[in-house]
């Protein structure tokens, strides 16, 4: 399911659209192996009847309920960067979102495990204007190319210049 764009301003582009990184989903599927697996062993050990039956309805409920729905809940997570705002969408049947304006974020800051930095995905925080502590969103793709487009959208920070490097790869003090 996609993110509807007629929930946009007319003045809204989609600049991002991601889903958490695909590693989410890779036990839950990794358990659908493992039931075939057990499926077959009691096929060829068994002479089927109940055991086949009984191995067969577990199965089914094993993977519905920790394959189908963590894939759902996978799918129907929208991190959606317009603009004008962060959109965090989750849920199918039942949804909760969060909208964070463009301008009022105020820093964006990234982590990342020595696993997810293999896998190229990370937990990005946005700082924002206002009470509460910075907004986390974990298990992004593309962490580093996230960070470069929102910091692109934040615009500059305190307009003051950027240290040049010297060739000898140490930062050198600009003039002001």
């Amino acid at each position: 399911m996609g993110f509807p764009e007629d929930e946009l301003t007319k003045s809204e582009r989609v600049v991002m659209h991601l889903h958490p990184h695909w590693k989410q989903v890779f036990w839950p599927f990794a358990l659908v192996v493992g039931v075939i697996v057990g499926i077959v062993a009691v096929m060829l050990f068994t002479s089927g009847g109940l055991a086949l039956i009984i191995a067969g309805a577990v199965g089914l409920v094993l993977l519905v309920w920790f394959t189908l729905i963590p894939y759902i809940k996978w799918r129907t997570t929208h991190y959606v960067v317009t603009n004008d705002r962060i959109i965090t969408r989750v849920g199918i049947f039942s949804q909760h979102t969060e909208n964070i304006n463009i301008d009022r974020v105020s820093d964006v800051q990234f982590d990342q495990s020595l696993f997810q930095r293999m896998l190229g995905c990370g937990k990005l925080q946005l700082s924002s204007a206002g009470e509460h502590g910075p907004d986390v969103l974990n298990n992004i793709p593309h962490i580093k190319q996230v960070v470069i487009q929102m910091n692109e959208l934040i615009g500059p920070g305190d307009g003051l210049p950027t240290p040049r490097q010297s060739n000898d790869g140490e930062t050198q003090q600009v003039d002001r």
